[in-house]
């Protein structure tokens, strides 16, 4: 190929050109602070209303329900730390008694703000999911305890794409106190989003990963959700979110979003068709090679494999010397030499965590260039297992 291929688009996404242009005139021409008083002040600060009542008709929320965010880890930090306490002294008081349930492969951004809470003092049950990495909601019923206060469990895995039951697990927490929190990030640019149909009371959006600006997002708060800030300072986004807004990036977020959103259903009809093609080609054409997850309960850009007798970083390195871009697993552990926690969650073997490789398609990919991985790929598992003393055919 004469262009570089990229498949790691559950990392980050390239910028839409389009809505760098929406972006452009906010840098320079339009450059007022939203909380001032005078016209350029005024012009800003429409234009992030603008935004706000945008996004929150795409998902069927409302406006003020919308509290614009730096991204992903922001906005799942404020859902955590702002139901459950953001500061030591608040969970060593000796009424914290606070529970929460999550599952074992919730991207760090979830278990790790969840994990400092546990070392307070607060009561957490990790949810094991199967094989086919699927949440079961009747084990979300079973772990309830009356001071459940948080039920935090993601969309769509970010690193094998499956799709978990959202909205069986939102009519069983209707009933329960309990706070329903979704990290949204992988599934917001091919799944519905509307909050009231899903049945939850947070939601993270990553701007990221919806062909828009890096460093956006927000976090939809149900009216009613009392959060504590992560910040202080003044008093922007209702107060939990200090700082002079980024006008730009709120706009490229929101344009991003509406214009996923708008081509989901036709963009994921034809990614499935890839995905499908690529998996089948991949089961057939490389032996003892497993598909992570649920074979159609997943996203539809989503392709996650373990190749038994190989390390997944090699293989890596070696596609992307052959002008490939892919990954082992999650990007914010990617420098981590370490099993992936999601596949050990539902393979609980090291073999097929660390052979295991993460192909995620976008817009731009095509069969065309699946078929070129295919002719590099089989060769590097090839290679590899000739060099590894742990391989046996």
């Amino acid at each position: 190929m004469k262009k570089r291929i990229y498949l790691d688009h559950a990392a980050t996404m390239p910028m839409d050109p389009l809505v760098k242009k929406v972006m452009d005139n906010f840098f320079v021409n339009e450059f007022g602070n939203p909380s001032s008083i005078y016209l350029e002040a005024r012009k800003a600060k429409r234009v992030i209303t603008s935004a706000r009542i945008k996004i929150a008709k795409i998902i069927n929320a409302k406006p003020d329900e919308i509290i614009f965010t730096s991204g992903g880890t922001e906005s799942d930090n404020l859902a955590i730390f702002g139901i459950v306490g953001n500061s030591v002294s608040d969970c060593r008081k000796p009424s914290f008694r606070q529970h929460i349930i999550t599952t074992k492969f919730e991207h760090s951004a979830v278990l790790n703000p969840i994990k400092f809470l546990e070392k307070q003092g607060c009561k957490v049950t990790y949810l094991d999911v199967g094989e086919d990495g699927v949440v079961k909601p009747e084990d979300v019923e079973k772990a309830l305890r009356p001071e459940t206060v948080l039920v935090s469990i993601m969309y769509a895995n970010n690193e094998i794409g499956t799709i978990q039951p959202i909205v069986e697990i939102g009519k069983i927490l209707k009933n329960h106190r309990a706070i329903f929190h979704t990290d949204a990030c992988q599934a917001a640019g091919y799944l519905n989003l509307d909050v009231e149909k899903l049945g939850i009371d947070l939601m993270t959006v990553n701007g990221s990963k919806i062909y828009g600006p890096k460093g956006t997002g927000f976090l939809y708060a149900k009216r009613g959700i009392r959060l504590k800030p992560l910040m202080h300072g003044g008093g922007q986004e209702a107060g939990l979110r200090p700082g002079t807004e980024n006008v730009p990036a709120i706009i490229g977020l929101s344009e991003a979003l509406a214009k996923v959103q708008k081509r989901r259903v036709k963009e994921s009809k034809r990614l499935i068709a890839i995905r499908d093609y690529f998996i089948k080609r991949l089961t057939k054409e490389i032996p003892k090679i497993f598909l992570n997850g649920h074979p159609k309960k997943r996203l539809p850009n989503n392709i996650n494999i373990s190749i038994l007798g190989v390390e997944g970083e090699a293989v890596v390195l070696y596609l992307d010397e052959a002008g490939i871009a892919c990954a082992t697993g999650s990007a914010c552990n990617s420098e981590k030499l370490e099993s992936s926690h999601v596949i050990m969650a539902i393979r609980n073997d090291y073999a097929y965590s660390h052979g295991s490789l993460r192909f995620t398609l976008g817009k731009d990919n095509t069969k065309k260039e699946i078929d070129y991985v295919m002719k590099v790929l089989p060769k590097v598992v090839e290679k590899l297992r000739k060099i590894s003393a742990k391989w046996q055919k």
